[in-house]
């Protein structure tokens, strides 16, 4: 009975397109997810969201019909000045996150409220912070930039693979060698920002940090290199959207939130794991 529903639901475009781009977007925020958990920049997530969500209510207020031309060059202009001042001092880049992400959300609740276009203005911003159904009214234009968005992610990690290793753990000693460590951090910082923009209709401003963050923290459990490591989140992610979206579609739970309760399942499995296993 549930492969027969399942299958039904598989006839139509807007299911097909969701699991293309949940996958994809799961897919690339794992990679990059090691490498912001290592440097010890998790939370940079959580404050570039709230950024694009302040983004976000400036293009609503402004009646633009492509949002990105706001959200994209903003998200990625902070997520530079918060990797470039978070290298000199970490505590100035912890608060410097904190400041962006709480100063960027109530002001654009504020601008939500103020100039208002909607009659529902809590249903917008509450679909927006924890996602909503809009990753099932995907176009095959979305459809398709995620696609090029990711290719291009994807890409970027895999070739300069090498680099980002080597600064994502001893920075000084990549510098030392030649490698060029802030070029390599600006490339990160850029992609982290573009990841967490396609990632804003998946799972919602709020929850985005907890895409980046778990399928990398699972994988720690069990693996201890660098490659095992970004493999096993890798593999690990994309499950925990495939079957999130699955779940949410068959039992019509909140997609975000229930690919989320997802990582956080398999967290719990990697983490018995991790103790039996050391």
């Amino acid at each position: 009975m549930l492969f027969e529903k399942l299958a039904l639901y598989m006839q139509y475009p807007f299911v097909r397109y969701a699991l293309i781009v949940g996958v994809l977007i799961a897919l690339c925020s794992s990679l990059l997810g090691v490498t912001l958990v290592l440097k010890r920049f998790s939370f940079i997530g959580d404050g570039l969201s709230h950024v694009a969500f302040g983004a976000m209510a400036v293009a609503t207020v402004a009646g633009l019909s492509n949002d990105m031309l706001i959200i994209m060059p903003i998200t990625v202009l902070s997520a530079i000045l918060l990797l470039k001042n978070g290298q000199n001092a970490r505590i100035k880049g912890d608060a410097a996150i904190a400041m962006i992400s709480v100063g960027a959300l109530a002001f654009g609740y504020l601008l939500m409220n103020l100039f208002s276009t909607s009659s529902n203005v809590s249903g917008d911003v509450c679909s927006t912070l924890f996602g909503s159904t809009s990753i099932l009214t995907l176009t095959k234009e979305e459809v398709a930039l995620c696609i090029i968005l990711s290719i291009v992610v994807l890409l970027i990690f895999i070739l300069f693979y090498n680099k980002i290793f080597a600064v994502t753990f001893d920075e000084n000693f990549a510098k030392a060698t030649g490698v060029k460590a802030d070029g390599y951090n600006l490339l990160i910082a850029v992609t982290i920002a573009v990841i967490i923009v396609l990632a804003m209709n998946l799972v919602g401003s709020l929850l985005i940090s907890a895409l980046i963050i778990f399928p990398s923290l699972s994988a720690m459990r069990i693996f201890k290199s660098f490659k095992s490591v970004t493999v096993c989140s890798a593999l690990l992610s994309v499950f925990c959207a495939f079957f999130g979206i699955i779940i949410s579609i068959v039992a019509g739970t909140p997609v975000g939130s229930t690919i989320v309760a997802m990582d956080a399942a398999v967290f719990a499995v990697c983490y018995i794991i991790g103790i039996i296993k050391y």
